[in-house]
């Protein structure tokens, strides 16, 4: 009976199937991780609502979850569900009140959503007129821009193939889904894009084609320095691997390289600048990137959350943050979406484990 009234309130708390073995992550000295919260089935990206929501889409689930930590004692004690039955509801943002989920032809918008969380409101559809092909990188993760514009991906519908500018792009347009435009082309699949704190930098992961081995090509760090600009795919990977199907007659320097190469079939999705001040002073403005991990590689890769720090728009390091999800080719965890919280501690979403931890830094 108490599980009937819970599920009717739209709250449930679900127990995990066995604890995720934190005990087997590996961080730097000082660091700390636990769980945030668990029963967060296929937990993807998630934002940040005004009054400290956090809310996390997922994929298969086909849910929308809100997080409520009451008490501020760095773990959720409710789990809300506020949308349901949604087509691959990956990307969430949160903006003057209302929650914006991304769909795979659509876009649609709960309403003043923290104050209805108990009883969320109808999904209204903001656009349903986003680019769509049955195949691959449908999902999207989605965010607004310092512009006020909410920036929308329309991955390629295929491991390779060309697509012009149909597909494979970074689209934007305004908060009610009016002057939909494009921004960007020869984007593969970006799951992760971010503005650097105090300017209009758009910084973006995109996954590397398959099938040309195993460590070609890398996953890519981008920045957007002009809209029209183009990234290379399908024709050149990486800044400098000319496609041996569709690379003729397209040299690599038509288009814009990589800032960093972040590692063949590492899965880079989310990603997010630190600028608390909980964690070193070494920390700040640097990117935190979450590394999905690697499906057909023969030695495994990624399965991490990293660090990238920068002097200008070089990357001068990249080292491990939260490391150990994979270890002796087995995988328990798989990090999608980082976000950093007013504390200065981050978050991170697992979509195997169905869970999100909190990483904060005691020295």
């Amino acid at each position: 009976m108490r599980t009937l009234l819970l599920l009717l309130i739209g709250c449930f708390a679900l127990p995990a199937l066995a604890a995720p073995p934190l005990d087997r992550l590996t961080l730097p000295k000082g660091f700390h991780v636990a769980v945030y919260a668990d029963g967060v089935p296929d937990a993807r990206g998630m934002t940040l609502g005004a009054k400290g929501t956090v809310f996390v889409g997922s994929m298969d689930a086909g849910k929308v979850y809100a997080l409520t930590d009451t008490d501020g004692d760095g773990r959720v004690d409710k789990v809300r569900t506020v949308a349901s039955g949604l087509d691959l509801p990956v990307g969430v943002a949160f903006r003057d009140g209302d929650l914006y989920v991304s769909s795979v032809r659509r876009i649609v918008v709960l309403r003043d959503i923290e104050n209805h969380l108990d009883a969320p409101p109808k999904p209204e559809v903001i656009t349903d007129q986003l680019p769509y092909k049955s195949g691959d990188h449908s999902w999207k993760f989605i965010a607004f821009g310092p512009d006020g514009k909410l920036y929308v991906p329309v991955g390629a519908p295929c491991n390779l193939c060309d697509v012009g500018k149909a597909f494979g792009k970074l689209m934007r347009m305004n908060a009610n889904g009016s002057g939909l435009e494009d921004v960007a082309y020869g984007i593969r699949n970006t799951v992760g894009f971010t503005w650097r704190p105090g300017s209009n930098e758009l910084w973006f992961t995109d996954n590397g084609r398959d099938l040309l081995g195993d460590d070609v090509p890398s996953d890519e760090l981008n920045l957007v320095r002009r809209v029209g600009e183009h990234f290379g795919y399908p024709y050149c990977h990486q800044g400098d691997v000319a496609d041996p199907q569709f690379g003729a007659g397209h040299p690599c320097s038509q288009f814009s390289p990589p800032v960093f190469k972040l590692g063949a079939h590492v899965a880079a999705l989310g990603l997010r600048f630190y600028e608390g001040s909980q964690f070193p002073a070494a920390y700040k403005g640097a990117l935190i990137i979450a590394e999905h991990g690697s499906w057909n590689r023969t030695q495994k890769s990624g399965y991490r959350v990293m660090v990238a720090r920068l002097q200008g728009d070089r990357v001068v390091g990249y080292q491990p943050l939260l490391d150990g999800f994979e270890q002796d080719e087995k995988v328990w965890g798989r990090p999608a979406d980082v976000q950093p919280l007013p504390d200065g501690s981050v978050l991170v979403s697992d979509d195997m484990v169905g869970a999100v931890y909190r990483v904060s830094y005691r020295p």
